[in-house]
């Protein structure tokens, strides 16, 4: 294998047209991709080399990204195959060497109502200040549902919105409003510096991509106090358990202060997973937690292992339960038993209203 560009497109080109979300290429193995969550090698292709996965790295990113690499033994980066497909990569050393994952980001930002997501999440991207928060393991949807939020501002609404991601996935064409995204390492030197700059310069929405440190977690947070309205994710299970992470990363001298900016400035927190569909391809499930006063005293007062029945008994004022839309999805036939248990962080609960 010696011309590796040609090589890796004709990967890329395999993942885009099979329907996969994901391509793995490691040293020692077959290239895989997932499709439909299911992991597929490609048998036809050859078991890739040392070298190989050099010269793959070398096609996917900078030399100055491939430096970075062999320094810190991992990287974060984009790719794109001109105007026809874009992945998120990361690689990174294991013990039989180099591993590199991409996952492929949609050219077409899909809607909120494409997503099957719930319409109130609309309702977020109507507010001009505050913190809005996806939250869910690696791999459910955040960045998309997030994609789907920015995008309705941007045609609904003349805005200035800046994204600050590491590495940018979705790229957005300006259409009421103004967008500009930032790169960390190619525009900006991290998250907390480019979310400092945003005070001077004259934006009304903020992506943040993810929420890494203290440091940015309390910047965004100032950002939603000051006339912002912030989105962003956390690899966090449940609205409560995002509240206490957030919350638990401050010093404790620190931790009331926190609580109190994030009891005012927090929005809402929708938790989502992906789960397969009956009939093929995948449905989401989802909670959403929407700030009241309610919520704001429990945050408050140190009382957020009350907010999960805050949730359960909220439905009236839109907020959304796991377990029920979990039971919805089985009565309506879309998914199995077996996957609505799966991903009940409550089987007991769940039990109950099936």
């Amino acid at each position: 294998m010696n011309d590796y560009k040609k090589e890796l497109e004709d990967l890329v080109m395999i993942v885009a047209n099979e329907g996969a979300s994901d391509l793995h290429i490691s040293e020692g193995r077959h290239p895989t991709v997932r499709v439909s969550g299911t992991l597929i090698p490609l048998l036809k292709k050859p078991i890739l080399t040392k070298e190989d996965m050099m010269g793959l790295l070398g096609a996917l990113v900078s030399p100055e990204n491939k430096e970075l690499f062999l320094k810190q033994r991992e990287v974060d980066f984009s790719y794109a195959l001109g105007d026809k497909v874009r992945f998120r990569g990361n690689g990174y050393f294991q013990q039989a060497g180099i591993s590199i994952a991409l996952r492929l980001i949609p050219k077409k930002i899909k809607s909120i109502a494409e997503l099957n997501l719930p319409p109130i999440i609309e309702s977020f991207t109507q507010k001009r200040q505050g913190f809005f928060l996806v939250v869910g393991p690696v791999g459910q949807g955040k960045t998309t549902t997030l994609a789907a939020m920015i995008e309705k501002i941007n045609t609904e609404r003349a805005e200035r919105i800046i994204t600050i991601e590491d590495p940018i996935e979705y790229q957005y064409e300006e259409k009421k409003s103004t967008i500009h995204q930032r790169e960390i390492r190619t525009d900006t030197a991290d998250f907390k510096t480019a979310l400092t700059s945003v005070f001077r310069e004259d934006v009304n929405v903020i992506l943040l991509g993810e929420m890494r440190d203290p440091e940015t977690i309390s910047t965004a947070v100032t950002a939603a106090e000051t006339g912002h309205m912030v989105f962003s994710t956390l690899h966090t299970n449940n609205a409560a358990q995002t509240i206490d992470r957030i919350i638990d990363s401050f010093p404790s001298t620190q931790q009331d202060q926190i609580r109190v900016q994030l009891s005012t400035s927090l929005t809402g927190i929708f938790s989502q997973r992906l789960i397969p569909r009956v009939s093929g391809g995948q449905v989401p499930a989802y909670e959403l937690l929407i700030n009241n006063s309610a919520v704001s005293s429990l945050i408050r007062e140190r009382r957020t292992h009350e907010i999960n029945t805050v949730i359960e008994t909220g439905m009236e004022s839109g907020m959304i339960d796991m377990n029920r839309c979990l039971a919805d999805l089985v009565r309506r036939g879309e998914i199995s038993l077996e996957n609505a248990y799966l991903h009940s962080l409550n089987p007991k609960i769940l039990e109950k209203l099936i």
